[in-house]
Formats: structure tokens, sequence, C-alpha cells
């Protein structure tokens, strides 16, 4: 090989080096991606976001018509309790088998990317099975035709299970009796594997109600 080829295969060594080193992203650069789509989607959607202390002040409820939701800084999640349900809270040492009917929005694209909401799974909800130990909640998927089991596996995101200190579960027995329902907005942290491993953000909105073992 001639110095002027030796050269030549060089040069073309670091332009590929220097293209790669663009295309990799860092998980730095990766959150700061995902705190984008969530400012973003916080916008659009004209969210009041209020701090856990406005929350507790005003018994835990956000204020559907001003579309506010509260922040965890803890986790990052954003939730808003559109109705806190019937039948009452999960106590200490109990545990409970819920349904569950949702919506995800993944935020990078802006659309739905799962949803059972739906008349295709309409006999077919998320099924859970969730634990609290003195305010610790603890849930699994239980239904391996449900969506969520399907495509992230057994395990329930975090961020989903932190609406369960707030709301009530309980059962629709009636027209005047209303299941709970939340919107969240879960970072990649408090996610599935999948949005864990992407570091991608979702949007889910979520009703909850006690499943009749009976």
């Amino acid at each position: 090989m001639t110095f002027k080829s030796f050269s030549f295969v060089l040069a073309l060594v670091a332009l590929f080096a220097m293209t790669s080193c663009d295309d990799y992203e860092t998980y730095a650069e990766k959150k700061d991606r995902e705190k984008s789509a969530i400012n973003d989607f916080i916008s659009s959607r004209k969210i009041k976001v209020i701090d856990e202390s406005t929350f507790n002040r005003n018994d835990s409820t956000t204020d559907v018509s001003k579309n506010e939701y509260v922040l965890f800084e803890n986790t990052g999640v954003y939730m808003q309790i559109v109705r806190k349900g019937t039948g009452k809270k999960l106590g200490h040492h109990q545990s409970a088998d819920l349904l569950c009917r949702f919506t995800e929005i993944n935020l990078f694209t802006d659309s739905v990317s799962l949803s059972n909401q739906n008349q295709s799974y309409a006999y077919d909800p998320e099924e859970m099975t969730v634990y609290n130990s003195y305010g610790v909640f603890t849930a699994s998927f239980t239904n391996s035709y449900g969506l969520m089991y399907s495509y992230y596996g057994q395990s329930v995101p975090p961020g989903w299970l932190i609406p369960l200190t707030y709301i009530k579960i309980g059962k629709q027995t009636s027209s005047e009796t209303e299941i709970s329902k939340v919107k969240l907005i879960v970072p990649s942290e408090q996610g599935h594997q999948m949005a864990s491993a992407n570091v991608n953000p979702y949007h889910y909105e979520i009703t909850f109600e006690e499943r009749d073992n009976k």
C-alpha cells in the first residue's frame, strides 16, 4: 500500500468515526430529549402544573376544569385525578384485583401506541393484582392477553401505582357511581421496561375498577 493510499484509508476511518460519534446519543442527551418532549406536551395540552403542597392543601385533588396536574418531584410523574372513584382506598396489608382500561401516548411521536379503550378489547381489559404494605404498592399484570402484559411483560410500571395512594377502589354499581380515572405523564424511569430502555416518556389515561372475583 502506498503512502497516499494509506492516508486515504486513514481519512475514511476518521470520517467514519466522526460520523459514528455524531450518530451516538449519550444518556444525558436522551434525558434532555425526554425532558423536552414532556415540556412540549405540557405546553401543547395547556396543562397547569401544581406542586405537591398545593395538591395536599386541596385535599389531594386536581382541578380538571383548569387542566391541573400535580408534579411529584421525587419521581417526575405528573398526575391528574379526573375522578377519585367509588368504594374505598386500599388499606395497609390489603390486596385487590383490578381491571384497568387505558390509552398510552408516546410523547416522542404524540400518537397513541396502545389502547384497550375500544370495542376490540371491550371484554379483555388489563388485569392486575396490587398489594399495599404501609403505603408502598406492588403489583403485577395477570392477564396474559392484556396489551400491557403482551407488549411489556408482567411488571406494572411504577408510575401506574402512584394514583393508588389517592383514589378509591370499587365497582360501578349505578349511573351515580363512577370508577376512578386518572391521567399520568410518566417519565422513562417510572415506565415499563421498553420506556426505560429507550428513555421514552408516555402519557396515560387509566381507569381502575375492582374485579368481581365471584
